[in-house]
């Protein structure tokens, strides 16, 4: 790649994942189509991709694990759930046809902006619920699902994890968004990262820009996040999704 090439990756993989740290999630929105835009094959692109969102979860826990937004016990808890999933989704989505997975997951993406949008108080406020056992329990088994769909799908589940957090466990998303860019975007991804980088090429070479440009993103959009309050963090949040949405379907129609 020449220089041009190598500050379009820096670009792409600061804006998206500025955007995704603040939202919780979405930084496959504009890199992984990017990735294969400039000629990387889907099951490269999203090894390298999903490589390069660690570097996310890096750049945002350096902002949110100083916040005082995430409680360490709930963090092991989204590990030991939803790690095992994840696993299994990595070894599972290079079987799974690109089309099928881009289509569904754009529908639904469009869903929880939609969803978003209606529920005019979702996320604004923090109470804490189904926190009893069967609640915990539950709860783990939806981080489970989510996982799989983190390590199969090719982006946007962050932004799954965010919802469900908000849904289910009662936070708000400034709390939600911290969980989702430090359990999901270091640990998760990692996690998926690894997997696949045993069953597939990486494009080595392109990592170190966009490792640049998703720590610093990462950075910026945590930053973000802890500034501005709840109610513009939905608000970006339902643009990212529904953005998302339309892109992923919009891929799928044209592949």
């Amino acid at each position: 790649m020449d220089f041009f090439e190598h500050a379009i990756l820096l670009v792409v993989a600061l804006v998206s994942n500025a955007l995704s740290a603040m939202a919780g999630g979405g930084a496959g929105l504009l890199q992984l189509p990017a990735l294969i835009f400039l000629g990387l094959p889907f099951s490269l692109a999203l090894a390298t991709h999903k490589i390069a969102t660690v570097a996310l979860g890096a750049g945002a826990t350096l902002k949110h694990a100083r916040s005082g937004n995430v409680g360490w016990p709930f963090a092991l808890t989204m590990l030991g759930a939803g790690l095992p999933g994840v696993v299994l989704g990595a070894n599972t989505i290079l079987s799974i046809p690109a089309v099928i997975a881009q289509s569904a997951l754009g529908v639904l993406t469009i869903g929880l902006g939609v969803y978003s949008i209606y529920k005019k108080k979702l996320g604004q406020d923090y109470q804490a619920k189904h926190r009893d056992t069967s609640g915990q329990i539950l709860g783990a088994l939806g981080l489970f699902a989510l996982g799989f769909f983190n390590g199969s799908l090719t982006s946007g589940t962050g932004l799954f994890v965010t919802i469900w957090l908000i849904s289910w466990y009662g936070f708000d998303f400034k709390r939600a968004t911290a969980y989702t860019m430090i359990l999901v975007g270091l640990f998760w991804n990692g996690s998926g990262a690894l997997t696949l980088a045993l069953l597939t090429e990486v494009k080595w070479d392109w990592l170190p820009m966009l490792i640049l440009g998703s720590i610093l993103g990462g950075y910026i959009g945590a930053h973000w996040a802890v500034t501005y309050g709840n109610r513009v963090i939905k608000r970006v949040f339902e643009l990212v999704t529904i953005a998302m949405g339309i892109a992923l379907i919009y891929k799928s129609l044209i592949s």
